[in-house]
Order: structure tokens, then sequence, then C-alpha cells
């Protein structure tokens, strides 16, 4: 009778390890970094770009729509692009510390001049604290289809919208 019980205590507990056992060497989809928006981040030294989108209706202008988390003191922050020509451009926002918001309803813009990029592509950029390392990203370029996005293209072509 008590052989009987510690068998059976024996493969209840056998059967719980098994049927349970895959959580302690599996990794949590929770603690897997993904970006829960259209944008994409990067990290440049104490700077931190986050939801990172440029829109345009053609291509030729574009403006960067993004957050910036400043773990360290109010820096310039260079954002680099190259353009249709093939040259590279520098197009720079004061980032105080803390988070700081770019190009939404109301914030200041941050505009590419003469990009040549396809709309639906990606465009590479390059972001850049000073005396730091940066970081390059492919940024998505997405139009005013979607109604959100309209007011927030480039201010000539927002002005035709």
């Amino acid at each position: 009778m008590i052989a009987r019980r510690a068998a059976s205590v024996l493969i209840a507990g056998a059967l719980a390890l098994g049927m349970t056992g895959c959580s302690f060497i599996a990794t949590q989809a929770t603690l897997i970094p993904y970006q829960p928006s259209d944008g994409v981040a990067a990290t440049a030294g104490e700077i931190e770009v986050h939801n990172a989108i440029a829109l345009s209706a053609d291509g030729t202008d574009v403006a960067m729509v993004l957050n910036i988390v400043n773990n360290g003191a109010p820096a310039i922050v260079t954002f680099q692009y190259t353009d249709a020509t093939g040259e590279k451009q520098d197009a720079t926002v004061y980032a105080d510390s803390g988070l700081s918001s770019i190009g939404a309803e109301g914030d200041d813009q941050l505009i590419f001049s003469n990009v040549g990029v396809t709309v639906g592509s990606l465009l590479p950029v390059y972001v850049v604290d000073p005396g730091e390392a940066g970081e390059g990203v492919l940024v998505p370029v997405l139009d005013g289809t979607l109604p959100e996005y309209a007011p927030l293209l480039p201010p000539e072509i927002a002005a035709t919208k």
C-alpha cells in the first residue's frame, strides 16, 4: 500500500515536471524586444530614437516623425542620410534631457530635402550623438494615405492635401 502511494506521488511529480518543465528553459516571449508601432528604434550613446518613420508623398522631401529619449545632457542630435545626388547630408535637432517629440502635430519638424526615395521602401538613416558612436537604421517611408499621417507630411505637400 505504501509502495503504491509512493509510486502515485512519484508519477504525479514526474508528470507535473514533464508538463511544466519547458517554462524553465524556454525564452519568455514578453522579454523579446520588438517595435510595437510603424516605426523603428536606434541607440547612439545617450540618445535613444523610438518610433521613427519617414513621411513623404513623392519621395523628394521627407518629414521625420520620431521620439528622442536623451539620457544625458542636452545635445544636438545629427541624422545623416544620402540625397538623390548621392551626397551625404546632415539634419540636426536639439534634444533636451528626457523625452522630445519630433514631427508630430505642434512639434518641430525634421525635414530631409531632395532625398529621392520610393514611398513604401526603407530609408537608411544614421543617428549620431556628439562624441559617441552612431547607429544606422532603416526607416520605413510612408505616405499620407492614412488620415493620421496626412497632416505630418512635409509642409508644402501637407498644404495641398
